[in-house]
């Protein structure tokens, strides 16, 4: 037998052994059981779940990543929540840098949970490799850009059933509180009524979410790389911050139903359109001196960047007529950020989510009845909220207009940043279950189904 043969042997059968025992193990909550290994992390959310620590979660981090400046802005990252003066964190970082990060992660196996959060174009390749060894996965949205990684991702989670781990995406806006609020309102019968069929014209649930290039994480100046802005790498707006307005049409509409996309779902149409990104906007948010050369082909000749950021996304939900938009601005207005929009029509009562300049670019919560159930309505709504008070205790009922405000103690409102935190908590309970949510893996391929056939037809609309 050649020594060829005889080493492809034994790194089988190393891989076997470390492959049965990541499935047989039983998470109990014990402290530091759980030890992440962090891979190829590109962008700024794979920072963001180790923002805290977590009791049954080991210090000692294991990255992979190719070598450059990704790797190294992550670490500054974690360096900086170690430093921070207030409540820091102890994170060791172990780090192993070179082309074969993929393979090595996968054949050391030093953790049991994988988090990748980074550039988009291998990452569902990631993700299925990930499956097919036996790891646990945290993964950042979108977990597919395009139809071809849908099919994959498909076959991924198939691998992760197979082989007894989890595989599941960080949706942090189930953790904002008016979301959480609106849901629980709109299910509500004597403030909602039920929720409106709709029409293409006028959906029963719109959402919009506006976001921006250069903005502040964690009190710094945003660094973007210089990837960010090629959507082959990143992804396109329709396919990328809609996944968390896909996630919570079904989320707040459906809660813990089972989908299935190949029934349930019809895309009715996508859109997509550019944000125009010059070279000195550019530079400020990359810090580097030029356009990547991937980049510099698609320039227009003015040498701006049309950035395919932005997208809507028109579809059906078990008959409900749906939209969710996103924009992308290159910098917010003077003491704006990211904002997000909601409303539900229900056939009592609309329910909203506005964060605009009146509300100061803080989310705040409106219920606006239906001009034939205002007494109605102004009967059942202050009792829904001193039910929902036992569970959120502080929040009040503010006569708004013809209509109604939510007023929400700053206690609940953390911000994006720690929303992190506490999808990772939720996610380090699943692994004790041994299971995510018997709907959770039917909802994440369908979500992704509406993502992507959308880009399908905003690229043949063109």
């Amino acid at each position: 037998m050649s020594k060829k043969v005889l080493l492809g042997l034994l790194l089988g059968m190393i891989m076997v052994i470390s492959l049965s025992c990541t499935q047989g193990m039983k998470f109990t909550g014990a402290k530091n059981e759980v030890k992440i290994m962090t891979l190829d992390p590109g962008h700024f959310h794979a920072a963001l779940v180790q923002k805290i620590m977590y009791p049954q979660v080991s210090p000692t981090v294991h990255v992979y990543a190719p070598k450059g400046t990704d790797v190294q802005d992550h670490l500054n990252r974690i360096n900086g929540f170690n430093m921070r003066p207030e409540n820091p964190t102890h994170w060791e970082e172990i780090v192993y840098t070179g082309p074969d990060f993929l393979d090595k992660m996968i054949s050391d196996q030093p953790g049991n949970v994988v988090v990748i959060s980074g550039n988009n174009h291998q990452k569902t390749e990631y993700i299925k490799a990930c499956a097919d060894a036996g790891l646990n996965q945290l993964v950042d949205k979108p977990m597919c850009i395009n139809k071809d990684g849908f099919s994959l991702l498909l076959k991924a989670f198939d691998a992760a059933e197979q082989n007894g781990v989890l595989l599941y995406d960080i949706m942090t806006e189930r953790s904002e509180i008016t979301t959480i609020l609106q849901k629980e309102l709109m299910h509500v019968p004597s403030v909602f009524g039920e929720l409106k069929k709709g029409t293409p014209e006028e959906p029963a649930v719109e959402k919009e979410s506006v976001h921006h290039f250069f903005k502040y994480v964690a009190g710094n100046p945003i660094k973007r790389p210089g990837w960010y802005f090629d959507t082959n790498q990143q992804g396109e707006g329709i396919v990328d911050v809609t996944t968390h307005l896909v996630d919570l049409v079904a989320w707040e509409c459906f809660p813990e139903v089972t989908l299935d996309y190949s029934k349930d779902i019809q895309v009715l149409s996508g859109k997509r359109w550019p944000t125009m990104i010059s070279k000195e906007q550019y530079q400020k948010v990359t810090r580097l001196d030029d356009f990547i050369e991937t980049l510099k082909a698609q320039l227009d000749q003015d040498g701006v960047l049309p950035c395919y950021a932005n997208g809507q996304i028109d579809y059906t939900l078990k008959g409900f007529h749906a939209r969710v938009k996103v924009l992308w601005n290159y910098e917010a207005p003077e003491g704006g950020g990211d904002t997000h929009y909601s409303i539900m029509r229900g056939t009592k009562s609309n329910i909203i989510i506005l964060q605009g300049k009146e509300e100061n670019y803080r989310p705040e919560l409106y219920v606006e009845p239906l001009s034939e159930f205002t007494i109605p309505v102004a009967i059942a709504l202050p009792k829904a909220v001193l039910e929902l008070e036992k569970k959120y205790p502080g929040i009040k009922l503010n006569r708004k207009g013809t209509g109604w405000h939510i007023s929400i103690p700053d206690q609940y409102r953390v911000g994006h940043e720690a929303h992190f935190g506490q999808v990772t908590e939720r996610f380090l309970q699943y692994l004790i279950d041994g299971k995510l949510p018997n709907w959770e893996v039917p909802n994440m391929k369908a979500k992704y189904y509406v993502t992507m056939t959308a880009l399908e037809m905003a690229k043949e609309a063109k």
